[in-house]
Protein backbone atom coordinates (compact mmCIF):
# COMPACT_ATOMS: atom_id res chain seq x y z
CA UNK A 1 0.00 0.00 0.00
CA UNK A 2 1.55 3.36 -0.53
CA UNK A 3 1.99 6.04 1.59
CA UNK A 4 0.36 9.10 0.66
CA UNK A 5 1.97 12.15 1.98
CA UNK A 6 -0.18 14.25 4.10
CA UNK A 7 -0.47 18.38 3.80
CA UNK A 8 -0.30 20.28 6.51
CA UNK A 9 -3.65 22.85 7.29
CA UNK A 10 -3.59 26.45 8.57
CA UNK A 11 -5.61 25.02 11.44
CA UNK A 12 -3.52 22.49 12.23
CA UNK A 13 -4.67 19.44 10.79
CA UNK A 14 -3.64 17.39 7.75
CA UNK A 15 -4.88 16.60 4.22
CA UNK A 16 -3.83 13.22 2.26
CA UNK A 17 -2.30 14.74 -0.82
CA UNK A 18 -3.88 12.20 -3.13
CA UNK A 19 -8.04 11.50 -3.01
CA UNK A 20 -10.42 10.18 -5.12
CA UNK A 21 -12.86 12.34 -6.73
CA UNK A 22 -16.71 10.89 -6.85
CA UNK A 23 -18.24 13.17 -9.27
CA UNK A 24 -19.50 11.09 -12.02
CA UNK A 25 -20.78 12.48 -15.25
CA UNK A 26 -23.35 10.11 -17.36
CA UNK A 27 -26.89 9.48 -15.00
CA UNK A 28 -27.32 6.35 -13.90
CA UNK A 29 -23.71 5.83 -12.55
CA UNK A 30 -24.01 5.93 -8.97
CA UNK A 31 -23.55 2.13 -8.16
CA UNK A 32 -20.93 2.62 -10.12
CA UNK A 33 -18.89 5.19 -7.57
CA UNK A 34 -20.40 3.12 -4.57
CA UNK A 35 -17.74 -0.08 -6.10
CA UNK A 36 -14.97 2.39 -6.80
CA UNK A 37 -15.02 4.01 -3.42
CA UNK A 38 -14.77 0.30 -2.05
CA UNK A 39 -12.10 -0.34 -4.01
CA UNK A 40 -10.69 2.65 -3.09
CA UNK A 41 -10.48 1.73 0.36
CA UNK A 42 -9.40 -1.76 -0.27
CA UNK A 43 -6.15 -0.39 -1.82
CA UNK A 44 -5.49 2.26 0.28
CA UNK A 45 -6.84 5.72 -0.85
CA UNK A 46 -8.17 7.31 2.54
CA UNK A 47 -9.40 11.00 1.48
CA UNK A 48 -12.62 11.25 -0.62
CA UNK A 49 -14.05 14.20 -2.58
CA UNK A 50 -17.94 14.58 -2.46
CA UNK A 51 -20.74 16.91 -3.53
CA UNK A 52 -24.12 17.20 -2.84
CA UNK A 53 -25.03 18.11 -6.41
CA UNK A 54 -23.28 14.98 -7.61
CA UNK A 55 -26.21 13.11 -6.01
CA UNK A 56 -24.66 10.39 -5.19
CA UNK A 57 -23.82 10.46 -1.22
CA UNK A 58 -26.05 7.98 -0.11
CA UNK A 59 -24.40 5.59 -2.09
CA UNK A 60 -21.08 6.60 -0.97
CA UNK A 61 -21.94 6.93 2.35
CA UNK A 62 -22.78 2.78 2.54
CA UNK A 63 -19.93 1.54 0.82
CA UNK A 64 -17.87 3.98 3.33
CA UNK A 65 -20.04 2.20 6.27
CA UNK A 66 -19.27 -1.31 4.49
CA UNK A 67 -15.90 -0.78 4.86
CA UNK A 68 -16.07 0.47 8.15
CA UNK A 69 -18.40 -3.00 9.25
CA UNK A 70 -15.30 -5.30 7.83
CA UNK A 71 -12.89 -3.96 9.88
CA UNK A 72 -10.64 -2.63 6.79
CA UNK A 73 -10.72 1.24 7.88
CA UNK A 74 -11.88 3.19 11.15
CA UNK A 75 -13.97 6.52 10.99
CA UNK A 76 -10.93 8.88 12.12
CA UNK A 77 -8.92 6.96 8.89
CA UNK A 78 -10.49 8.59 6.54
CA UNK A 79 -10.55 12.23 5.55
CA UNK A 80 -14.00 13.28 3.74
CA UNK A 81 -14.96 16.15 1.47
CA UNK A 82 -18.03 17.26 0.89
CA UNK A 83 -19.57 21.30 -0.61
CA UNK A 84 -22.30 23.14 -0.36
CA UNK A 85 -23.79 23.65 -3.42
CA UNK A 86 -24.91 26.85 -4.97
CA UNK A 87 -28.59 26.78 -4.24
CA UNK A 88 -28.16 27.05 -0.37
CA UNK A 89 -25.73 29.65 -0.06
CA UNK A 90 -28.78 31.57 1.81
CA UNK A 91 -27.07 31.36 5.12
CA UNK A 92 -30.03 29.88 7.15
CA UNK A 93 -29.79 26.89 4.88
CA UNK A 94 -26.13 26.36 5.35
CA UNK A 95 -26.95 24.39 8.16
CA UNK A 96 -29.73 22.17 7.04
CA UNK A 97 -27.50 21.47 3.96
CA UNK A 98 -24.78 20.18 6.07
CA UNK A 99 -26.72 18.14 8.32
CA UNK A 100 -28.42 16.37 5.06
CA UNK A 101 -24.73 15.63 3.40
CA UNK A 102 -23.98 14.08 6.69
CA UNK A 103 -26.98 12.02 6.87
CA UNK A 104 -26.83 10.83 3.31
CA UNK A 105 -22.99 10.17 3.89
CA UNK A 106 -23.75 8.59 7.07
CA UNK A 107 -21.36 10.34 9.34
CA UNK A 108 -21.19 12.71 12.81
CA UNK A 109 -18.93 15.04 10.98
CA UNK A 110 -17.08 16.06 7.80
CA UNK A 111 -13.59 16.70 7.79
CA UNK A 112 -13.46 19.22 5.15
CA UNK A 113 -16.92 20.93 4.10
CA UNK A 114 -16.65 24.01 1.04
CA UNK A 115 -18.57 26.39 -0.16
CA UNK A 116 -18.56 24.60 -4.12
CA UNK A 117 -18.84 28.21 -6.23
CA UNK A 118 -18.34 31.57 -5.01
CA UNK A 119 -22.23 32.58 -6.33
CA UNK A 120 -25.49 31.52 -5.39
CA UNK A 121 -28.32 30.59 -7.62
CA UNK A 122 -32.35 30.60 -6.95
CA UNK A 123 -33.10 28.94 -3.82
CA UNK A 124 -35.41 26.00 -4.91
CA UNK A 125 -35.86 22.46 -5.37
CA UNK A 126 -33.77 22.72 -8.90
CA UNK A 127 -30.16 22.30 -8.17
CA UNK A 128 -29.48 23.78 -12.32
CA UNK A 129 -32.30 26.83 -12.06
CA UNK A 130 -32.39 27.89 -15.41
CA UNK A 131 -33.68 30.84 -17.31
CA UNK A 132 -35.63 29.07 -20.66
CA UNK A 133 -34.63 31.93 -22.86
CA UNK A 134 -31.29 32.61 -22.34
CA UNK A 135 -29.93 28.90 -21.21
CA UNK A 136 -28.84 31.10 -18.19
CA UNK A 137 -28.62 30.35 -14.43
CA UNK A 138 -30.92 32.35 -12.62
CA UNK A 139 -28.88 34.24 -9.61
CA UNK A 140 -29.77 34.16 -5.82
CA UNK A 141 -29.04 37.40 -4.50
CA UNK A 142 -27.04 35.77 -1.39
CA UNK A 143 -23.75 36.88 -1.15
CA UNK A 144 -20.56 34.57 -0.35
CA UNK A 145 -19.31 36.85 2.98
CA UNK A 146 -23.03 36.11 4.35
CA UNK A 147 -22.57 32.24 3.51
CA UNK A 148 -19.15 32.31 4.98
CA UNK A 149 -20.36 33.31 8.13
CA UNK A 150 -22.70 30.48 8.22
CA UNK A 151 -19.88 27.99 7.14
CA UNK A 152 -17.94 29.49 10.45
CA UNK A 153 -21.23 28.50 12.32
CA UNK A 154 -21.20 25.04 11.34
CA UNK A 155 -17.24 24.16 11.65
CA UNK A 156 -17.78 25.91 15.08
CA UNK A 157 -20.48 23.19 16.19
CA UNK A 158 -18.14 20.63 15.13
CA UNK A 159 -20.26 19.62 11.95
CA UNK A 160 -17.03 19.92 10.07
CA UNK A 161 -13.34 19.48 11.33
CA UNK A 162 -12.26 22.44 8.39
CA UNK A 163 -14.34 24.81 5.85
CA UNK A 164 -12.42 25.58 2.70
CA UNK A 165 -14.01 27.29 -0.51
CA UNK A 166 -13.80 26.30 -4.28
CA UNK A 167 -13.70 27.97 -7.50
CA UNK A 168 -12.78 31.37 -5.68
CA UNK A 169 -10.17 33.86 -7.80
CA UNK A 170 -7.53 35.82 -5.81
CA UNK A 171 -10.13 38.96 -5.69
CA UNK A 172 -13.18 37.20 -4.04
CA UNK A 173 -10.79 35.24 -1.48
CA UNK A 174 -9.62 38.80 -0.86
CA UNK A 175 -13.01 40.15 -0.19
CA UNK A 176 -13.47 37.22 1.89
CA UNK A 177 -10.57 37.68 4.37
CA UNK A 178 -11.51 41.04 5.32
CA UNK A 179 -14.36 40.21 7.12
CA UNK A 180 -13.53 36.01 7.53
CA UNK A 181 -12.87 34.94 11.64
CA UNK A 182 -12.03 31.19 10.19
CA UNK A 183 -9.18 31.28 7.29
CA UNK A 184 -10.33 28.86 4.52
CA UNK A 185 -8.07 25.87 4.83
CA UNK A 186 -8.24 25.28 0.82
CA UNK A 187 -9.13 26.49 -2.27
CA UNK A 188 -10.37 23.45 -4.98
CA UNK A 189 -10.05 24.55 -8.18
CA UNK A 190 -9.30 22.70 -11.60
CA UNK A 191 -5.39 22.48 -12.02
CA UNK A 192 -3.54 20.55 -15.00
CA UNK A 193 -0.33 21.40 -17.58
CA UNK A 194 -2.80 23.57 -19.59
CA UNK A 195 -4.38 25.30 -16.72
CA UNK A 196 -1.54 25.25 -13.96
CA UNK A 197 -2.81 28.28 -11.70
CA UNK A 198 0.39 29.69 -10.94
CA UNK A 199 -0.60 33.03 -9.38
CA UNK A 200 -3.59 31.88 -7.89
CA UNK A 201 -1.42 29.18 -6.61
CA UNK A 202 1.13 31.56 -5.62
CA UNK A 203 -1.87 33.95 -4.07
CA UNK A 204 -3.08 31.19 -1.94
CA UNK A 205 0.08 29.94 -0.03
CA UNK A 206 0.99 33.44 0.73
CA UNK A 207 -2.14 33.37 2.80
CA UNK A 208 -1.82 30.42 3.97
CA UNK A 209 -4.43 28.43 2.05
CA UNK A 210 -3.67 25.03 0.63
CA UNK A 211 -4.61 24.45 -3.26
CA UNK A 212 -6.50 20.82 -4.19
CA UNK A 213 -6.52 20.44 -7.68
CA UNK A 214 -9.40 19.39 -9.62
CA UNK A 215 -9.60 17.84 -13.44
CA UNK A 216 -5.83 16.76 -12.43
CA UNK A 217 -5.93 14.84 -16.05
CA UNK A 218 -8.35 17.13 -18.02
CA UNK A 219 -11.38 15.10 -16.95
CA UNK A 220 -11.32 13.10 -20.21
CA UNK A 221 -14.96 11.56 -19.42
CA UNK A 222 -16.89 14.57 -19.35
CA UNK A 223 -20.10 14.89 -21.44
CA UNK A 224 -19.32 18.06 -22.89
CA UNK A 225 -15.55 17.74 -24.30
CA UNK A 226 -16.12 18.39 -28.32
CA UNK A 227 -13.26 17.87 -30.93
CA UNK A 228 -10.45 20.18 -30.61
CA UNK A 229 -11.08 20.90 -26.85
CA UNK A 230 -7.95 20.62 -24.67
CA UNK A 231 -7.20 16.88 -24.18
CA UNK A 232 -4.00 17.10 -21.77
CA UNK A 233 -3.66 13.84 -21.24
CA UNK A 234 -3.65 12.28 -24.13
CA UNK A 235 -1.03 15.07 -25.07
CA UNK A 236 2.12 13.31 -26.80
CA UNK A 237 4.63 15.48 -24.69
CA UNK A 238 3.35 13.89 -21.54
CA UNK A 239 3.32 10.83 -23.07
CA UNK A 240 7.40 11.00 -23.82
CA UNK A 241 7.87 12.06 -20.29
CA UNK A 242 5.87 9.52 -19.09
CA UNK A 243 7.93 7.02 -21.22
CA UNK A 244 11.42 8.51 -20.35
CA UNK A 245 10.03 7.58 -16.10
CA UNK A 246 8.82 4.45 -17.22
CA UNK A 247 4.65 5.55 -15.93
CA UNK A 248 1.97 6.61 -17.76
CA UNK A 249 0.46 9.98 -18.70
CA UNK A 250 -2.13 10.08 -15.85
CA UNK A 251 0.99 9.34 -13.16
CA UNK A 252 2.95 12.50 -14.76
CA UNK A 253 0.25 14.62 -14.34
CA UNK A 254 -0.36 13.56 -10.82
CA UNK A 255 2.90 13.78 -10.10
CA UNK A 256 3.08 17.15 -11.89
CA UNK A 257 0.15 18.71 -9.64
CA UNK A 258 1.86 16.48 -6.30
CA UNK A 259 5.29 18.42 -6.96
CA UNK A 260 3.55 21.79 -7.33
CA UNK A 261 2.24 21.25 -3.89
CA UNK A 262 -1.36 20.82 -4.09
CA UNK A 263 -3.24 17.75 -2.98
CA UNK A 264 -5.12 15.98 -5.77
CA UNK A 265 -8.24 14.34 -6.29
CA UNK A 266 -8.15 12.21 -9.47
CA UNK A 267 -11.74 10.28 -10.29
CA UNK A 268 -11.97 6.80 -11.57
CA UNK A 269 -14.02 3.59 -11.06
CA UNK A 270 -11.03 1.07 -12.30
CA UNK A 271 -9.26 -0.48 -9.71
CA UNK A 272 -6.47 -1.02 -12.18
CA UNK A 273 -6.09 3.04 -12.44
CA UNK A 274 -6.66 3.12 -8.86
CA UNK A 275 -3.69 1.44 -7.85
CA UNK A 276 -1.96 3.19 -10.91
CA UNK A 277 -3.19 6.42 -9.58
CA UNK A 278 -1.81 5.58 -5.88
CA UNK A 279 2.03 4.93 -7.75
CA UNK A 280 3.37 8.13 -7.75
CA UNK A 281 5.49 8.66 -4.64
CA UNK A 282 8.32 6.44 -6.38
CA UNK A 283 9.84 8.61 -8.11
CA UNK A 284 10.32 12.94 -9.25
CA UNK A 285 9.90 15.13 -11.84
CA UNK A 286 13.27 17.20 -12.32
CA UNK A 287 12.99 21.07 -11.99
CA UNK A 288 13.82 20.70 -15.74
CA UNK A 289 10.88 18.61 -16.61
CA UNK A 290 8.32 20.60 -14.33
CA UNK A 291 9.55 24.03 -15.80
CA UNK A 292 8.96 22.35 -19.22
CA UNK A 293 5.68 21.15 -17.97
CA UNK A 294 4.84 24.58 -17.12
CA UNK A 295 4.74 25.86 -20.58
CA UNK A 296 2.19 23.87 -21.37
CA UNK A 297 -0.26 26.70 -20.29
CA UNK A 298 -2.36 27.74 -22.74
CA UNK A 299 -5.47 29.08 -20.28
CA UNK A 300 -6.95 25.94 -20.53
CA UNK A 301 -10.02 25.59 -19.00
CA UNK A 302 -12.53 22.68 -18.98
CA UNK A 303 -14.92 23.28 -16.15
CA UNK A 304 -15.87 27.21 -17.15
CA UNK A 305 -19.70 26.83 -15.36
CA UNK A 306 -20.46 29.19 -18.92
CA UNK A 307 -24.02 29.18 -18.03
CA UNK A 308 -23.24 31.70 -14.59
CA UNK A 309 -21.06 33.80 -17.32
CA UNK A 310 -23.32 36.67 -16.42
CA UNK A 311 -24.00 36.01 -12.54
CA UNK A 312 -21.62 39.07 -11.11
CA UNK A 313 -20.11 36.42 -8.64
CA UNK A 314 -19.02 34.87 -11.56
CA UNK A 315 -15.10 33.74 -11.00
CA UNK A 316 -13.68 33.41 -14.12
CA UNK A 317 -14.64 37.05 -15.91
CA UNK A 318 -12.65 38.34 -18.39
CA UNK A 319 -11.58 41.50 -16.11
CA UNK A 320 -10.09 39.45 -13.35
CA UNK A 321 -6.72 38.10 -14.04
CA UNK A 322 -6.75 35.02 -11.69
Amino acid sequence: MANIPLIKLNNGLSMPALGLGTWQGPPGREAEVGQAVKDAIDVGYRHFDCAHVYENEKIIGEAIQAKIKEGVVKREDLFIVSKLWNTFHRPDLVEPMIKETLRNLRLDYLDLYLVHWPYGLQEGPELYPTDPKTGLFISSDTDYVDTWKAMEEVNKKGLTKSIGISNFNSKQIERLLKSAKVVPVTNQIECHPYLNQTKLRKFCSDRGITVTSYSPLGSPARPWQKPGDPDVINDPKIKEIGNKYGKSPAQILLRYNIQLGTSVIPKSSNKLRLKENMDIFDFELTAEDMKYIDTFDCNGRICPHAEAREHPLYPFRPDVEF
